[in-house]
């Protein structure tokens, strides 16, 4: 996974909500230590081969893949093994066991959220961003992502979340619950400056639902606050920015003008 940093609204509390499993264990038993190191929050993907004496596992920390070695006595070492040379070695296998995978997960759970489309449901880039009603940084991504939008370059999906105001739930739920959330959306980011869609007062459970959950994707997906956006790369891999994407980053995000 690769992350971006830059501008944030509301923070909030990140968790790791996937919990890890090994595929290729030798005898089919899960060294001790890995239990404990799972406590703590790393993700076990896969077993591979080493050499020398150890056992090599891929793991992840949140978004970050790495190795764990296992010596003889059941002690793990956590990081990276260099060669003869001082070259890093093991990467390529960390990408096929740990970065891909949580990639392709996190990726389909992104799909199957319940989101807002802004653009054209053909166009060939795809973003996902979580987004507070609001939140000027969110109001800023939209602006600043139109003439990528317009062009039918980029397709961006809204998953609304209700955090930063009193009123953000209510007006994330008069969006979602629209006859056509996407003219809603565009309503309320054209008046953003005079408060957006006006609130529903009485939010439906299931709106209340879609809310919740998209507010604990955002903090499995790593993200604080809003914006987050994710792109998936030509490798599969997702890169996410934490915040609205400075200088560089917004092509980063949206691609080639």
């Amino acid at each position: 996974m690769r992350l971006r940093q830059s501008h944030i609204c509301c923070a909030m509390i990140a968790s790791l909500l996937l919990m890890g499993s090994f595929c290729r264990a030798q005898a089919g038993e899960q060294p001790q230590v890995l239990t404990a190191l799972q406590a703590q929050g790393l993700t076990i993907m896969d077993e591979f081969e080493v050499g020398g004496g150890l056992r090599g596992f891929a793991a992840a920390s949140a978004d970050r893949p790495m190795a764990v070695y296992i010596t003889s006595d059941g002690h793990a070492i956590v990081g990276t093994r260099l060669n003869s040379q001082g070259e890093t070695v093991d990467q390529a296998i960390l990408h096929q066991l740990a970065s891909k995978p949580l990639s392709d997960m996190q990726w389909a759970q992104l799909e199957a959220a319940n989101s807002v489309l802004d653009g054209q449901a053909d166009a060939p880039r795809i973003l996902y961003t979580f987004t507070d009603p609001n939140c000027p940084y969110c109001h800023s991504f939209w602006e600043a992502a139109r003439p990528w939008v317009d062009a039918g370059k980029v397709q961006i999906h809204h998953i609304m979340v209700g955090i930063i105001k009193q009123d953000s739930a209510g007006k994330a739920a008069a969006i979602l619950s629209a006859a056509d959330p996407s003219a809603a959306l565009l309503e309320h980011e054209q008046n953003h400056a005079k408060g957006g869609i006006a609130a529903s007062q009485d939010i439906p459970a299931d709106i209340l639902q879609t809310l919740s959950d998209n507010k604990q994707l955002m903090l499995s997906m790593g993200f604080r606050g809003t914006p987050g956006i994710v792109v998936r790369g030509p490798d599969g891999i997702l890169t996410k920015f934490s915040g609205m994407p400075q200088g560089n980053q917004l092509e980063e995000a949206l691609g080639p003008r």
